[in-house]
């Protein structure tokens, strides 16, 4: 007879514990643990098996190193955040984002390009075959060559995927399919790890590339445990605003290509479609120079990228003055208030300051440091700055204006867009000027305000 337990499992990081307390054992966060009922089959016991045909010690020498072998997806924007060239066979992308943000879209989208060169099955547990049907047909997409599969048991899927042999496989989503071994319901922390263990297995015994579509928690982070995170190779992040058309992917991991990589989308009637220059898209300033307003040359992944940084600062009618910042770090806004104040006699404190990074786009990186406190101040003394200025460094808690990496690229790209005049650390002042454009080297915040805001 098979055998039941009641364990408390943690949503954050899926460590178990055989009672209740208020702060999860493992990770340390609180009110996180969720009881849940498992029943665990007799003779099972041998269900962790192993990646490889035999367990034996060798040399990693000796080990063949071979180049990855990679399925393009026909989107070029897909493609690079997955490394470049497309999906590697035998790996798992992991990939989430806001409910009607496009994930099943986009994979249906790569799926039917895909399917004209390899075979692909599209396993959906949350919709209907009709319903995928009937997106597709409003796609546009050539889909007659896609397996589809409305299947939620895993072991069904796993039968069915080894008869049909794909290269490239869509489970939509991990959230809804279920595993017989456990008695828990489908969507809860157990199930979710060992459903997403048997397709990992099985996407690297079968050289399969697989695609998890995962849901996404309030707080924007993956549903589910954090351990499924660290069982695929790719992790993938889904953003944008639902009132934009912009859809921005993020690579979060990436064992087969760079972090922070992004592709850009436009959501369309049609489905999406990709942005091969966004910097142009996210840079397009119509009508005159308003003060508060620079460019900032960022780097995602190997892309460098051109982004409007706003700012709006205003006389505060409060006791406490508002912080507040929309693509950047709020905590480093406050940080670089004090910088100003401390090092070039730029007091903020009875202003409200307002931070916006037009587009849509996150910035995490500090390179945004220097285009921060320049739009700030611009703002604040009403003075615009012009169109054909670009800037990028990060800002020390000295005053000091620091290196940022890649440098030349992000010139390389303001160049080609037109920008002739470019605010950009001492340190990363190339050895060769780029033609077009001047160089205008800082060594110090105030040395930044003094070059540019007279």
């Amino acid at each position: 007879m098979s055998r039941a337990r009641s364990v408390f499992s943690c949503t954050e990081c899926g460590a178990q514990s055989p009672k209740w307390t208020g702060q999860c054992p493992g990770c340390g966060a609180w009110n996180t643990l969720v009881e849940s009922v498992e029943r665990i089959e007799p003779g099972r016991s041998g269900r962790f098996g192993t990646l490889a045909d035999a367990s034996v010690v060798q040399l990693l020498t000796a080990v063949p190193a071979q180049a990855a072998v990679r399925i393009g997806s026909g989107l070029a924007e897909l493609d690079r955040v997955l490394g470049g060239g497309g999906m590697v066979t035998g790996s798992v992308a992991l990939i989430g984002g806001d409910p009607g943000i496009g994930k099943s879209t986009l994979l249906l989208q790569a799926l039917a390009v895909i399917s004209q060169k390899a075979p692909v099955l599209y396993v959906t547990g949350e919709e209907s075959a009709q319903q995928v049907a009937l997106r597709a047909q409003r796609l546009g997409v050539q889909a007659d060559a896609v397996r589809l599969l409305a299947e939620n048991r895993v072991e069904t899927i796993i039968t069915l995927a080894h008869a049909e042999r794909p290269a490239v496989m869509v489970v939509d989503s991990i959230q809804t399919v279920f595993t017989e071994l456990l008695q828990s319901a489908p969507g809860s922390v157990a199930q979710v790890r060992e459903s997403a263990a048997q397709l990992v297995r099985f996407a690297k015994q079968a050289d399969v590339g697989l695609f998890l579509v995962g849901h996404v928690t309030k707080e924007g982070a993956l549903a589910g445990p954090r351990v499924l995170e660290h069982m695929v190779d790719t992790v993938l992040y889904f953003e944008g605003d639902s009132a934009s058309q912009f859809r921005v992917i993020r690579a979060i991991k990436n064992r087969f290509g760079a972090v922070n990589e992004i592709g850009v989308f436009l959501m369309t009637e049609s489905g999406l479609r990709e942005v091969g220059n966004p910097s142009a898209m996210f840079i397009s300033r119509q009508g005159d120079v308003v003060s508060g307003s620079v460019v900032l040359a960022t780097q995602e992944g190997t892309r460098p990228l051109l982004v409007e940084v706003q700012a709006l600062v205003d006389e505060s009618h409060s006791p406490n003055p508002r912080r507040v910042c929309v693509g950047l770090d709020q905590n480093r806004l406050a940080m670089l208030l004090a910088v100003l104040h401390r090092h070039a006699g730029i007091a903020m404190f009875d202003q409200d300051v307002f931070v916006n990074v037009a587009g849509g786009v996150r910035v995490l990186e500090p390179a945004a440091d220097l285009a921060v406190v320049i739009a700030a101040v611009s703002s604040m003394r009403s003075l615009p700055l012009g169109k054909d200025l670009v800037v990028f460094g990060e800002v020390g808690l000295a005053g000091e204006v620091r290196p940022v990496q890649r440098g030349q690229e992000r010139i390389r790209e303001a160049a080609k867009l037109g920008f002739r005049r470019a605010v950009l650390p001492a340190a990363n002042m190339p050895r060769k000027p780029e033609a077009g454009i001047e160089l205008i080297p800082v060594r110090r915040v105030e040395e930044a305000l003094e070059a540019i805001i007279r």
